[in-house]
This record gives C-alpha cells, structure tokens and sequence, in this order.
C-alpha cells in the first residue's frame, strides 16, 4: 500500500485543527474556518482511500478533536491582545494611568475633610457647598442647613461629602 495517502490524511487533519485555533485569533469573517472545513473533508477522503478503518479514525478525529480544539481556543483567547480588545478589557497602561487618577482624586477628597465652606443651597439633607473656590454636592449631617450657612466637612468619601453647621 502507498503511505503517501495515509500522510496526507494526517497532515490534512493537523492543518485543519491548526486552522480552527487560528480562527479563533484572526477574525476573517470564517474564511479561514471555511479552508480549515476543506483540509478536514480532504483529510478524511485520503483517509478513506488509504484505508476504511483510517477513514473512520479520521472521522472520529473530527468529530472529537476539532470541538475540543476549537474550546480550547476560545478559552485561551480572552487572554491574547485581540481577545482584550475585543472583550473591551482596557490595556494595563490605561488601566494603570485611571488607578493614579482615582487615587489622586481620593487623597484630594481626604484633604477637604475639616476645611469649612458655605452652603450655597440649601442642604435638605442634600444641597451644594462651596469650599475654597470649588462648589460640591454635600449632604448634611443634620436636618437641614440653610444656604449662606458656615459648614464644615465631616467625611468625604468618592461619591459624598457629609458636612456640619458651624455653631
């Protein structure tokens, strides 16, 4: 018998599951699993013309291996820079540079906590402050403070500024 068919077959079977977890990383619109489906059926006939039992085990390779290496390659892929992209996920650098950004906005917050204001509406329970030259959201620790009121902050957090009236 003439080997060379049983090595195309083989090789055949190989490209094609090396084309599907290409596919999974090159977004071609399916041409390269389309290329991927042809090398599979190829495989499989020279399988075939081999020999019946090679053909069937070409057959099960396909049915069994191809799923499982497309899994496998979706799994991986969130992990490569198009599945990042893809997914949205944001590079490290940006993701590093908001981190700086929301750390300095927190320790900015953190200072105002004792600086005295004047409320500019009034806070029932929520109303506007002015602090130095900035204007906040605040939310009083009592009932209601009236505008033109001398207020001092109490807490601040990301999302609130508590403040109460000075006596």
């Amino acid at each position: 018998m003439d080997e060379t068919l049983l090595f195309w077959g083989l090789g055949l079977l190989a490209a094609a599951m090396l084309l599907v977890v290409i596919e999974v990383f090159v977004p071609s619109g399916g041409l390269i699993s389309l290329i991927a489906t042809g090398c599979a059926v190829g495989g499989v006939y020279c399988l075939f013309r081999y020999s019946t039992m090679w053909g069937v085990i070409g057959i099960g390779c396909v049915a069994i291996l191809g799923p499982l290496t497309f899994a496998f390659a979706l799994r991986v892929w969130p992990s490569t820079p198009i599945g990042r992209k893809m997914m949205g996920e944001k590079p490290p650098e940006q993701r590093e540079a908001e981190r700086l950004a929301e750390l300095k906005e927190r320790e900015r917050l953190a200072s105002l906590v004792g600086a005295e204001g004047v409320v500019l509406a009034d806070l029932r329970p929520v109303g506007i402050v002015q602090i130095g030259s900035e204007r906040f959201n605040a939310l009083a620790d009592t009932a209601l403070i009236r505008a033109g009121t001398k207020v001092r902050v109490t807490v601040a957090e990301s999302n609130q500024i508590k403040v109460r009236a000075i006596s």
